[in-house]
């Protein structure tokens, strides 16, 4: 069977990020990562754990970051310093940061798309019940309950 390839990759500043279908590969090389984060090897964010992203665009002089907050992590809020030590985050240029806005898209779509229940299946539940609705077979009440249950609000 052949490995699964990334649907992105964006090659940061020591960092590769690519995204898969269901997780996020961090890939670390050179000596800056070792100096910074040690002799961490690839890490790996499942998409069902990524609770929270961070994007901070690069400047002239500094460099910017796309930061994963996951279940039962703690995310940093001290800037690019904090942010160049934090093993959930990839550091980018400039140059750089286009592959990376890419990339947050696409995980923005996602976390939204996992908000109101996953490709689709709530609102095709929702379109069902109003037919319930419409029909009789549940009243009015039962279909608003249903809806808020669905809709998570």
């Amino acid at each position: 069977m052949e490995p699964a390839k990334p649907i992105l990759v964006a090659e940061g500043v020591g960092d590769v990020l690519e995204l898969y279908e269901h997780k996020i590969t961090i890939k670390r090389k050179g000596v800056a990562n070792f100096l910074t984060k040690g002799l961490q090897g690839a890490k790996d964010i499942y998409l069902n754990q990524l609770t929270a992203l961070q994007f901070k665009s690069a400047g002239f002089f500094i460099s910017g970051y796309l930061r994963f907050g996951v279940m039962g992590g703690v995310m940093g809020r001290g800037g690019v310093l904090d942010a160049a030590g934090d093993e959930n985050t990839v550091m980018f240029t400039s140059e750089q940061e286009p592959s990376f806005q890419r990339v947050r898209e696409a995980l923005e779509a996602k976390l939204a798309e996992r908000a109101v229940g996953g490709s689709g299946s709530s609102l095709d539940d929702l379109k069902k019940l109003a037919q319930l609705r419409d029909e009789g077979i549940i009243t009015e009440e039962e279909f608003a309950a249903k809806k808020k249950q669905l809709l998570k609000i």
